[in-house]
């Protein structure tokens, strides 16, 4: 696939602006601006040329496609189904295959807050990211998003009752975390997205083939009735 450029963007806030470039499931290219609440400093990060990072949402949609097409084209071109059953048991295999491609879109993974501190994407960036600021990309549904987490240091003698966040898509101000032998909590977050039409056509596709495949079931089911076979 060509690569494309996607311009980050928020309807609430624009304390996160970027370019995102993506092709097919490598994100190539991440120009992110990134404007601190606090003291309104301008910072400007970037992927390193030599790096990018592999969408593993969009890697494992496309394995999933790639298993259910070998199940229904690893057969000789003269085979024929000798049974209703038989179709009905692939049918199911291969609407498996799909909703599971189609569910690696629709749910981003759940992540600790050191989980993702301790990703390799932190390191991908030029300048490099400072110590307090954690970046997370993510594929839902038909958008690319981008969450900026800024942290504080909890001090040793510090009274806040310390209790770490469990696994999330996105953590709220207040999560907490310990990372280095470090206590922190999150005091900022800023999510930007951009829309990805083509994943926008892939998840209409998914639609399709499980309807074609069900409506497939149906009819065989029908017949196995009539001809009196048993279906299962």
């Amino acid at each position: 696939m060509k690569q494309e450029n996607f311009i980050l963007g928020s309807s609430t806030m624009d304390q996160v602006k970027g370019v995102l470039t993506l092709q097919g499931d490598a994100l190539c290219q991440a120009d992110v601006n990134l404007k601190m609440p606090r003291t309104n400093q301008l910072l400007h990060f970037a992927f390193r040329e030599d790096k990018q990072w592999k969408m593993q949402q969009i890697q494992d949609a496309r394995n999933h496609v790639n298993q259910a097409i070998y199940l229904l084209t690893n057969r000789d071109e003269k085979y024929q189904f000798q049974t209703g059953s038989e179709v009905l048991k692939l049918m199911d295999a291969v609407m498996l295959q799909l909703t599971r491609a189609r569910n690696r879109l629709t749910t981003p993974a759940s992540l600790t807050l050191p989980e993702i501190a301790s990703s390799s994407l932190t390191k991908m960036f030029t300048p490099a990211l400072p110590g307090d600021i954690l970046v997370n990309f993510y594929i839902n549904l038909n958008k690319l998003c981008l969450l900026v987490y800024q942290l504080h240091a909890l001090q040793p003698n510090s009274t806040k009752n310390f209790r770490p966040a469990g696994s999330s898509v996105m953590h709220n101000p207040g999560s907490m975390l310990e990372y280095n032998n470090q206590r922190f909590e999150v005091s900022h977050v800023q999510k930007v997205e951009c829309v990805v039409p083509w994943l926008n056509d892939a998840l209409l596709f998914f639609t399709v083939a499980l309807q074609l495949c069900q409506q497939l079931k149906d009819k065989i089911s029908v017949f196995s009735s009539y001809w009196n076979f048993s279906p299962y």
